[in-house]
């Protein structure tokens, strides 16, 4: 992965170059058709996606609940927790993002603690963003 698609990611703006250059080296980059179905409620999960281009819709049963773009990310409760996924995340574009297994992200802590630290701490706070957002 190129690590100039990560500069302007704010869930890597904490990082230095050098940072973003071992993240960029472990996370895979991969193509999205429009209509793929990223994450799965219900399911478990094993990655975190990180979006560069295109759009993806977050639905949970019949009600839509956002609409991510660049820079947005979802799935990081695979990454944070042991549970399962809350809504299903469907590519309403062609998307290109960046995708982290859990075990990639395991050795990137094991690596550069740090890195993985300022990782789960950017996705714990987005998290408390959106439950204000929801309880507001």
């Amino acid at each position: 992965m190129d690590v100039k698609h990560l500069e302007g990611i704010a869930l890597f703006a904490n990082l230095d170059k050098h940072q973003r250059e071992e993240v960029a080296r472990t996370a895979d980059e991969i193509d999205v058709d429009a209509g793929k179905r990223l994450v799965s409620a219900g399911r478990f999960g094993y990655e975190f996606f990180v979006i560069e281009d295109g759009t993806a819709e977050v639905v949970r049963g019949d009600e839509h609940i956002a609409d991510l773009g660049p820079g947005d990310f979802f799935g990081e409760m695979a990454i944070l927790s042991d549970t399962v996924r809350n809504a299903d995340v469907v590519a309403s574009s062609p998307m290109k993002a960046m995708v982290m297994t859990d075990s990639q992200f395991r050795a990137l802590a094991h690596r550069m603690p740090d890195v993985a630290d300022k990782i789960r701490e950017a996705c714990r706070t987005r998290t408390r963003e959106l439950q204000a957002e929801a309880e507001a």
